[in-house]
């Protein structure tokens, strides 16, 4: 784990290069190829130099703005585990979403102890003065489509797709925030996954883009 106060030194133009180049040497291993990954996905990690998931792996990011971060290796028991939740959710779409929540469950049971996020607040941010414990937006957009990209690399979606973050807050009279989406494949509906307002093992929201806009 890198500490919070580690300079990264690499500057983003060089590292998004880097990233491109092997991203297309090594397309095995990662949940899609370069080409494959939108621009608004691939931000998500270039902004904060790190690579996007493997099928094997994750970098998650905590202390705002990722500035504290630990690798999630999956073992062969993580797998087995994601996959059971996601079975259950194969009879329709609204079941598919439904075994999302329980997974992004699992996802903060599995690196709460580790991080000591299982001490996290719901909507988290500098004024709870404690970055070490705690998810800002940021962090929970990159984890949760992170997640999401690593099972849509093991094939556990049958009615969606990772789709871009999207943003909200434009304007004085809307706190600014962002969430991870879903796209349902059949409707082309997108919609939010947004755990930073919910506590530990509480389930993410999940509600359609078009209504999270609206929402503060």
């Amino acid at each position: 784990m890198k500490d919070a106060d580690q300079p990264i030194r690499m500057k983003r133009a060089g590292f998004a290069g880097a990233l491109a180049v092997l991203m297309l040497s090594l397309p095995s291993a990662m949940p899609a190829r370069a080409a494959e990954l939108s621009s608004g996905i691939m931000q998500l990690y270039t902004s904060v130099s790190i690579y996007p998931p493997s099928a094997t792996g994750m970098t998650v990011c905590y202390g705002f703005v990722c500035r504290r971060r630990e690798m999630l290796d999956f073992s062969a028991a993580d797998r087995a585990a994601l996959a059971k939740i996601m079975a259950a959710g194969r009879a329709n779409a609204a079941a598919e979403r439904a075994a999302v929540q329980k997974a992004v469950i699992w996802f903060d049971r599995r690196m709460g102890p580790i991080l000591g996020t299982d001490k996290r607040v719901a909507k988290a941010d500098f004024r709870a003065n404690d970055d070490k414990h705690n998810y800002d937006c940021w962090d929970t957009t990159r984890n949760t489509t992170s997640l999401m990209l690593v099972m849509q690399a093991w094939n556990l979606f049958r009615f969606h797709d990772v789709g871009d973050p999207h943003y909200r807050g434009f304007s004085l009279a809307q706190t600014p925030h962002n969430t991870a989406v879903l796209v349902e494949r059949a409707t082309k509906v997108e919609w939010a996954v947004d755990l930073w307002p919910r506590g530990y093992l509480q389930p993410p929201d999940v509600m359609t883009v078009a209504k999270w806009v609206t929402e503060d």
